[in-house]
């Protein structure tokens, strides 16, 4: 059984605020979830440093939550503590020739953005992803061509043991979808990008033109998680799910979008059950009918 209340308690001392029994759809873009017993809010990078430090060395049981997407929580919640790392005024600077640091809590579009402005390219492509920071790293995401392994250069993170270490790209073991941080409960502090200079006008113009691209085929007027599943090897998901006859599916709230077929849309109220129920039909319609395996991108969060 776990002791929320030793958690607040420490939080109340340390002045880092939390809420709870707090419904997790709040939380995500999906808009789907039940409440965690103990939702930490930190303000402040040092809160958040100070906070997961402490749930580390005390070795309870926690989820770091970063923008949002791309995860899926059980209807009846999370029964664990959910730290949250979207920080109030996460920093975002230069640090160094052609490189920006950015706190994990940062979404992907303002340090796209705090590039343009200092023209610096190669985080074209991430523009409109809607994740954090840490979620970007911590999946190596990617979009049109791009992925953060491209650009990253270094991390700050904490140890299992609440110490802060500094991981290099070349100890990453980046790959589709996947890093060195995959699977593990390890809090990502900050992410450092190496760069190029390039003109504004163009940095600008291609973050518009991926964006513009993503409204056109994209379901961005309805809760999703993003992209399903992962690309299969020597195929697209979307298209073979389209293939398939399956745009426009539903379970419940949940359906797979009429715009693009990759991405399961949350048409109101729909639950985690009706989500996971339409997963397992268009995995099990795509192997029969393609021979193909989509294995699921999305993150579903069970029961601590």
């Amino acid at each position: 059984m776990l002791d929320f209340q030793f958690v607040a308690d420490f939080c109340t001392a340390q002045r880092i605020p939390f809420q709870k029994e707090e419904p997790l759809c709040k939380h995500t873009t999906f808009k789907i979830g039940g409440p965690t017993p103990l939702l930490i809010c930190p303000e402040s990078a040092a809160q958040f440093e100070t906070a997961a430090a402490f749930l580390l060395k005390s070795g309870t049981p926690f989820f770091l939550l970063g923008n949002g997407s791309n995860l899926l929580f059980l209807d009846e919640g999370y029964h664990g503590v959910v730290l949250a790392a979207n920080l109030k005024r996460p920093e975002i600077a230069l640090a160094g020739d052609d490189c920006i640091r950015a706190e994990s809590g940062a979404t992907l579009s303002s340090v796209c953005g705090f590039a343009r402005e200092h023209s610096l390219s190669g985080l074209e492509f991430a523009f409109g992803i809607p994740g954090s920071v840490g979620g970007a790293v911590y999946m190596n995401a990617g979009a049109y061509g791009g992925q953060i392994s491209d650009v990253f250069e270094s991390a700050e993170y904490l140890d299992e043991t609440g110490t802060k270490r500094t991981i290099t790209k070349a100890e990453m073991g980046f790959g589709y979808r996947k890093s060195f941080f995959s699977g593990k409960r390890l809090p990502i502090l900050s992410a450092t990008f190496r760069l190029c200079p390039g003109r504004k006008e163009e940095i600008s113009k291609a973050m518009k033109d991926f964006y513009a691209r993503r409204k056109e085929k994209q379901p961005l007027e309805y809760p999703s998680a993003g992209s399903v599943f992962k690309r299969p090897e020597g195929a697209f998901a979307g298209a073979l799910i389209e293939q398939c006859g399956l745009k426009g599916t539903a379970v419940g709230g949940a359906m797979v979008s009429e715009k693009h077929a990759g991405f399961i849309i949350n048409t109101g109220g729909a639950t985690c059950e009706d989500v996971t129920q339409l997963i397992s039909l268009i995995q099990r319609t795509v192997k029969e009918r393609t021979g193909y395996t989509l294995e699921c991108e999305v993150m579903r969060i069970g029961k601590e």
